[in-house]
């Protein structure tokens, strides 16, 4: 804790609770004011982000071979737990 905080707390406890009322307002007050919201970003914007992802390939397809993958994995998964 840096001497400058470890004073402010100091201060803040010889407050009454009204005034340290005030303080947790304005310290909420100021961090609303400094936090940035996150940009929101246009699609367009990712375009060309990652080229040559798919090679050429159609993107349904490849959609399509993911989900056959992600089937086959999740049923060899079932085989093995009715082995047990």
């Amino acid at each position: 804790m840096s001497p400058l905080l470890a004073q402010v707390l100091r201060e803040i406890e010889q407050l009454n609770p009204e005034e340290q009322l005030e303080v947790i307002s304005h310290a909420t007050e100021q961090l609303k004011r400094q936090t940035v919201k996150p940009k929101k970003h246009k699609l367009s914007e990712f375009r060309g982000i990652a080229p040559n992802l798919l090679e050429g390939r159609d993107a349904q397809d490849w959609v399509n071979e993911v989900r056959g993958e992600a089937q086959q994995h999740g049923d060899r998964l079932l085989e093995s737990k009715n082995e047990d």
